[in-house]
């Protein structure tokens, strides 16, 4: 009988102390609420941006731009409100009443963060959602751009090409991520050994800081505008736009896309694209992906290479190179597309040749599935005999894929300190894992991304070394989370080094200047300083 009241006056207690604590989260809500009222202004209310959980529209603004189904679950914790802002003074007063109430802010720009940081957290928080911001303007006479964060890659390419058949942006290959955390992280794409990163052709910004003030190049420092170009940007501030500096292509482009399995030599073929990738003409880029496919051989799985190109040119000149650098490829005129520079883009985005651009403006990702990503870096070509293992490996596993993005050209002439995005000069290339499943629950999540540890760990004796360097844009929980407690500059430290290498230290030392309370926060931001 003692027992059973011991326990029942525990529960009680536990119910009570829940009750409390929501009763303190209703309390803060709304406080943070009326604040934001208070903040409004007249010519752009805010009440119009506002969605609770009571409202008819706040799961489908929720979940438009969720990219991982992993994220998009019942057991999801969920935001206490999303503004959708329109306007500057809708990103200030969500800082000021933020800041003043204690309610945690997720910034999303397009939902494409791998690890859903951008709109997922353990703690009450609310979500700033740039959607709305997404204006783009082009001026080909200076060869420049602003692009507000809301946009995507495709409406940027689309508004580009709409003004020039001669010039482009150097960006990410994926028409739906968003522009504020693509920049912000670096921004890679096919013609980063031509032109460098995104973060290398940016001229100026504007970010909200975290006193609400809409600050510009000149007006952030230089400091501020280094570390938001590849530093992490939600770490900083809220980015509002950036200005970018177009690049020129020609105005015919040619493409190609050649598989080939390990009974068709690929071993050898794969082996001699570590020995060229990085040092073949900069307007070339071969992209190379690794997975696993049903053998010709019945009942037999088997490793593909698919090798995927962008040059900056004509077929004629491109076999040309092709035949001296790679010639174990084995390529074909047949093999070659020539196009203009926007339609490559839809080409990468395995949009059937010949399909309209305006597939560009279309901000629905072609597929949405549950995913895990990783990545590594690769500074020496690996032997025949790894790479056969690798395979052996890929084929027990089944479902990992591994993707080859290659450096050289541009990317090995700017220094590493240049940015915060450290991997320059000694990358034969950049990998990525990439797992995808269709399979719902939590124990189908936890066996997908054990597999895509498991090969990670198994490629640790070819891949970069103290530290093992990681991209921050392909986001990964598994190399630190920060709690942003007392230890927060440890915990940042692990994955920082990882991410940012020498960089993480002035990374650091800006982010306590201009954000001392670590307001803009989240599971693997910039920590301050701990003294």
């Amino acid at each position: 009988m003692g027992t059973s009241s011991s326990s029942m006056l525990s529960l009680l207690s536990i119910i009570l102390l829940l009750s409390l604590s929501w009763a303190a989260s209703d309390s803060v809500h709304g406080a943070f609420l009326q604040c934001l009222s208070t903040r409004s202004q007249s010519s752009h209310p805010i009440s119009a941006v506002l969605y609770t959980p009571d409202n008819s529209s706040y799961s489908s603004v929720l979940e438009s731009y969720i990219r991982n189904l992993r994220f998009n679950t019942s057991a999801t914790p969920k935001p206490r409100l999303i503004i959708t802002a329109t306007h500057e003074s809708h990103i200030k007063a969500a800082i000021i009443c933020s800041k003043k109430h204690g309610l945690q802010m997720k910034i999303r720009s397009g939902g494409h963060d791998y690890e859903g940081v951008s709109y997922v957290s353990d703690v009450p928080f609310f979500i700033l959602d740039m959607f709305n911001l997404r204006s783009i303007s082009v001026d080909i006479e200076d060869e420049s751009a602003w692009v507000q964060a809301g946009a995507t890659l495709g409406e940027i390419y689309y508004r580009i090409a709409e003004k020039s058949k001669t010039h482009g942006f150097p960006a990410g290959v994926c028409p739906t991520v968003g522009a504020g955390g693509h920049f912000s992280g670096g921004g890679y794409g096919n013609m980063m050994r031509k032109y460098g990163l995104s973060v290398d052709n940016i001229v100026d910004a504007e970010l909200v800081d975290v006193n609400g003030r809409l600050l510009n190049r000149k007006s952030m420092g230089e400091d501020l505008f280094w570390a938001i170009r590849g530093g992490g940007g939600a770490s900083y501030g809220v980015i509002v736009s950036y200005k970018i500096k177009l690049v020129q292509v020609p105005a015919t482009v040619t493409v190609f896309r050649v598989a080939r399995t390990l009974e068709q030599n690929a071993t050898n073929i794969v082996y001699q694209w570590q020995q060229v990738a990085d040092k073949v003409d900069d307007d070339l880029f071969i992209r190379l992906t690794m997975d696993v496919v049903n053998s010709s051989r019945s009942g037999e799985k088997t490793v593909r290479a698919t090798f995927l190109s962008l040059f900056l040119g004509s077929s004629e000149r491109l076999l040309s190179i092709m035949n001296t650098s790679l010639p174990e490829l084995g390529l074909q005129s047949s093999d070659c597309t020539e196009m203009s520079w926007v339609e490559s883009v839809l080409f990468w985005t395995n949009f059937a040749i010949g399909t309209p651009v305006e597939a560009l403006l279309d901000r629905n990702p072609q597929v949405l599935t549950h995913l895990k990503r990783k990545s590594d870096y690769l500074k020496e070509p690996i032997p025949k005999a790894g790479l056969e293992g690798i395979w052996k490996k890929m084929i027990e596993l089944q479902t990992p894929a591994l993707t080859f993005n290659p450096y050289g050209g541009k990317m090995a002439e700017i220094s590493p300190s240049a940015t915060p995005f450290p991997h320059r000069a000694g990358n034969l290339c950049k990998i990525q894992y990439a797992t995808n499943w269709d399979e719902e629950g939590s124990e189908a999540a936890e066996r997908y991304i054990n597999l895509t540890r498991q090969l990670y760990s198994y490629m640790t004796p070819f891949v970069s070394k103290f530290p093992r360097e990681a991209f921050l844009n392909y986001r990964d929980l598994d190399l630190g989370i920060n709690h942003n407690g007392k230890n927060s500059y440890l915990e940042g430290r692990v994955y920082g080094i990882k991410y940012f290498k020498k960089n993480f230290n002035r990374l650091v030392r800006i982010k306590t200047k201009v954000d001392p309370g670590n307001f803009f926060r989240n599971e693997q931001s910039i920590p301050t300083l701990p003294y």
